[in-house]
């Protein structure tokens, strides 16, 4: 192994969830603002990845008040806190670019939700009101 990828083996995160082109992620990057540092999330469509080790990207689609926003994300960045993988999509491509064409519900891709809301942690018993 040559320094430069000894190196390089060292910047990649361990931390990263696998996800793929037609996943709905969400992404908090480190915004820093007069000094101080908040999360934001940016939720979307995964269209791409690109490269390997160190310089692997993705790039994400969303939809915001009608325009539609894509922006890309360095996987191994130290500006980017945390992902989330909130649905897995189901496509037959690598690139999705076209969806940057659809609009509306066409757009949409099939998939499953990964979080879905919780049933209710304690059973009622048969004898007990449900209006009290």
């Amino acid at each position: 192994m040559n320094k430069i990828s000894y190196i390089e083996s060292k910047q990649i995160r361990k931390d990263v969830p696998e996800f793929r082109p037609g996943d709905t992620v969400r992404v908090y990057s480190k915004i820093q603002e007069e000094g101080k540092t908040r999360l934001q999330a940016f939720e979307g469509t995964v269209i791409a990845l690109k490269g390997t080790g160190v310089s692997r990207v993705f790039t994400m689609r969303r939809i915001s008040y009608g325009e539609g926003v894509e922006r890309t994300f360095p996987i191994n960045s130290p500006s980017i806190d945390h992902i989330d993988v909130v649905k897995k999509g189901k496509v037959k491509r690598a690139k999705l670019y076209y969806l940057r064409k659809k609009i509306g519900k066409k757009g949409k891709i099939e998939g499953e939700d990964i979080f879905r809301a919780a049933p209710d942690a304690t059973p009622r018993e048969e004898g007990e009101k449900q209006g009290a």
